[in-house]
């Protein structure tokens, strides 16, 4: 028989190189795997539980994940309109979780309960539209602890903590409108987050000067990571795009369109080059604590430079026009602005930007190669080989480059720098490498997130699905090998190793995510890790449970017509994967509380009667049978 607390046995996680090699326990084992069991005692010890993966090709990755084997990616997906993030697991390209972030999500209560509309400032709408996941970085390597997200829609900027995989904290980008491209300081550590506003506007925005579309402009911003405060504005010219950052933790850098600062379609064309603007990070730092800024009405903590054409805070550099894509290779030296209406990609030698700012080299000097790819290139991901992988969107083509080859080419040379041109389906907007946008690139996995998928999934009326598609770039030939259909607009995607992870099984009972809950519960005299009462205070009404499975810690509680009620419950189970709900029938109330977890809900009790609450996140084998009555009495 084997005992579970055996210490050979260990705490294994999915980010153990080694967990294919021992035996996991988890609940589920015990509660229906019986001949698991059997099997890992037949094994001895020593034996394991995960399947073999399938044999790949030779030269390429496995691809078939055996039931019960882990991915060795996390894949952090943005859910476009809907708001949300998710969480794939790659290569199973499997579904693993849906975070809720600028959206309502009525399975966890996002949206419903106290904590998480205390996160959504209470605004009385709830929107979004996500576009770009980045995670968090220590010395140009993800770091495992956030993952910030843009809602373009509301301007907003959100941060994802990776322990618990919440939303904890959402802001709002004050002076702009149009959150788009977003990046994340690289080194030495996060300490921005970088953030692109797209749309020109007036300032004041106050419905003066409207008219006046030459003096329109907009601004890229970095929030502080850890206070989710705007640090600083920098006004630009143009409208702003997609933007990357360095290697040195100097420079931040964005495509720029509509050069003419145009408001129309024709108009934003009609040149033949816009613009990468290239930020200096330490000039900028350097001028706001000198107090060369300025502030505008509304958000007088945010200081405001003016970075337009001629600051020495900026550098503008000519691109072919309306640039999309701005990515950085992950050995520093060099960073593409991706053409989208010229079939080119612009390679600047990031080496050279402190010369350029020195005033020893013009704005083209910088550029190293502008070599052509393809019909529409919109964004490029890297390996560590020295290969880059543009999206062709007008082509439905992935093109895989030599980066060093092309920069020969640009020189002159004779030599050929693409490799590999490979038919996607259809219309790829971006792309992403496992660990490609770090130093630790691997040059395993490709995703091309495309934007059309006529054709390859079952229709399911006028709307359809679109489609990620899993490239294995291992060899020599990138290889097809995943169709995935998914929903709204997953406009983007980063690939993390599953080692740079590491989520928490269980809350702790100190979490600063239910602190102010903490706080209300002690101005009560409340002991939220015992207590079962009810408080009143007039007509607002704070009912205190537990909750053991299969039992709440009160079976019923009282109030009257008209009362705000406030639930709060604390999940004392200490058993991963032992999540409770608690939802009120016919009252719009429900959210998750995960093991030692406190959340809380408020909401108005109407209706005079009997009506039942229960659990509705399936925990127990009578989960059926915790549930409990609030009475409403009649005013």
């Amino acid at each position: 028989m084997i005992d579970p607390k055996d210490p050979k046995l260990g705490d294994i996680q999915p980010d153990d190189e080694n967990a294919s090699e021992h035996v996991r326990f988890s609940r589920r084992l015990f509660l229906g795997s019986g001949a698991a069991l059997m099997g890992a005692a037949g094994m001895g010890l020593g034996g394991s539980l995960v399947s073999t993966p399938a044999k790949a090709a030779e030269g390429h990755n496995a691809v078939a994940l055996a039931p019960g084997e882990l991915d060795e990616y996390y894949g952090f997906w943005s859910g476009g309109h809907s708001g949300e993030v998710r969480i794939l697991g790659v290569p199973s390209m499997r579904e693993l979780m849906r975070i809720p972030v600028f959206n309502i999500d009525s399975a966890t209560g996002w949206g419903l309960t106290n904590e998480s509309k205390e996160v959504l400032n209470h605004k009385p709408w709830l929107t979004g539209d996500c576009h770009h996941p980045h995670m968090s970085m220590t010395d140009g390597k993800y770091d495992g602890k956030y993952v910030f997200i843009n809602d373009k829609a509301n301007s907003r900027v959100a941060r994802i903590r990776c322990d618990i995989m919440k939303t904890d904290k959402i802001t709002e980008i004050p002076n702009v409108q149009a959150i788009h491209g977003l990046r994340v300081q690289k080194v030495p550590y996060t300490k921005y987050v970088f953030a692109n506003a797209e749309y020109r506007i007036p300032h004041p925005n106050d419905g003066t000067g409207m008219d006046a579309i030459d003096k329109y402009y907009t601004m890229f911003s970095a929030v502080d990571a850890e206070s989710m405060k705007v640090a600083f504005q920098v006004i630009v010219d143009g409208n702003l795009d997609n933007t990357d950052a360095d290697y040195s933790g100097k420079y931040a850098f964005s495509t720029c369109y509509n050069t003419e600062g145009a408001v129309d379609l024709a108009g934003s064309m009609r040149l033949e080059r816009d613009h990468v603007v290239i930020f200096n990070i330490e000039r900028i730092e350097a001028a706001i604590k000198a107090g060369n800024y300025q502030t505008l009405p509304g958000a007088d903590d945010v200081p405001v430079v003016d970075g337009r054409t001629g600051s020495e805070l900026t550098a503008y550099v000519p691109v072919p026009k309306n640039p999309h894509g701005m990515n950085t290779a992950p050995d520093g030296r060099y960073a593409v602005a991706n053409g989208k209406l010229s079939p080119t990609v612009t390679v600047l030698d990031i080496q050279k930007f402190d010369d350029l700012f020195d005033g020893k080299l013009q704005p083209r000097d910088v550029v190293a190669a502008e070599v052509e790819v393809g019909l529409g290139p919109l964004h490029t991901a890297f390996d560590n080989r020295g290969n880059a992988y543009t999206t062709l969107f007008i082509d439905s083509q992935i093109c895989k480059w030599n980066l060093e080859n092309a920069i020969k080419a640009y020189q002159g040379e004779q030599v050929e720098y693409i490799v590999q041109k490979l038919d996607v389906h259809y219309q790829p907007g971006h792309n992403h490498t496992t660990m490609g946008e770090t130093r630790d690139a691997d040059g395993k996995w490709l995703i091309s997130l495309c934007k059309f998928s006529k054709d390859r999934f079952l229709p399911c009326g006028p709307l359809h699905a679109e489609n990620d598609q899993l490239i294995d770039i291992s060899g020599d030939e990138m290889k097809l090998v995943h169709d995935g259909p998914t929903y709204a607009e997953p406009h983007d995607c980063m690939l993390v190793h599953r080692s740079k992870v590491k989520p928490a099984k269980l809350w702790t009972r100190d979490d600063p995510y239910f602190a102010k809950t903490a706080e209300m519960a002690k101005q009560d005299g409340v002991t939220l890790e015992k207590d079962n009462k009810v408080i009143r205070d007039g007509n607002k009404v704070r009912v205190y449970m537990t909750s053991v499975a299969p039992a709440y810690g009160m079976d019923r509680f009282t109030v009257k017509q008209g009362d705000e009620v406030t639930v709060v419950i604390t999940n004392l189970d200490q058993i991963e994967d032992v999540t409770h709900g608690f939802c009120v029938v016919n009252h719009g109330v429900q959210m998750e509380i995960g093991p030692q977890q406190t959340a809380s809900i408020t909401f108005k009790a109407e209706q005079p009667g009997v009506h039942w609450y229960y659990c509705n996140w399936f925990c127990h084998a009578l989960h059926m049978e915790m549930r409990g009555r609030m009475i409403v009495e009649k005013a």
